[in-house]
């Protein structure tokens, strides 16, 4: 066995048994739950939505909305991707509502700062998270979650109940407008 694979099953092991304290009542479990989704989860929003205080709201809803909903929570499953539907639901639907209330520019999402500067295993540059702005929000969350989070395209499928192919479909059209944004930013 490799010894990263013995981490991986060493931290699913105690993130079940976080989730099950948790389910049981446990608030040093719902903290220590939260803490180790925080940083992905608020990462996730922001990259979707572009607003340092939107994204910060939508990841704390959903991260409520979870707790809420722990005790239906099926312990099989890991809690990570469970979560990130939730948080990507709810961006996707903040995007929407935005875009319907007319507060976008004509050029799309204003510029926010990055909610996590100093050099992120993912930071991205300027002219990419600008292509990604361009994107729509159902777009810029197949993106996030698969070359950002690293989810699968099966697994994103499963996450957000779209057909896989559908999955493949809005990951090929995000990529292909993502280079030609960057085109355009490279002349």
């Amino acid at each position: 066995m490799k010894s990263g694979s013995g981490r991986e099953a060493a931290r699913e092991q105690s993130e079940a048994s976080l989730i099950r304290a948790a389910q049981s009542g446990s608030e040093e479990a719902l903290a220590s739950l939260f803490a180790a989704h925080w940083p992905r989860a608020h990462r996730a929003a922001w990259l979707i939505v572009r607003d340092a205080a939107a994204a910060e709201d939508i990841a704390q809803e959903a991260m409520l909305s979870a707790i809420r909903a722990l005790d239906r929570f099926d312990r099989r499953r890991p809690f990570g991707p469970w979560l990130h539907r939730i948080v990507v639901n709810r961006a996707i639907d903040w995007s929407r509502a935005r875009a319907l209330r007319r507060e976008m520019s004509d050029d799309g999402l204003p510029e926010a700062p990055d909610p996590h500067p100093g050099g992120t295993s993912d930071r991205l540059s300027g002219e990419v998270t600008s292509a990604l702005a361009g994107l729509a929000p159902e777009a810029r969350a197949v993106i996030v979650l698969r070359y950002l989070l690293g989810y699968t395209p099966g697994e994103i499928a499963r996450m957000l109940e779209l057909p896989r192919g559908t999955v493949n479909s809005r990951l090929r059209r995000a990529l292909d407008r993502l280079a030609v944004e960057l085109e355009g930013v490279q002349r």
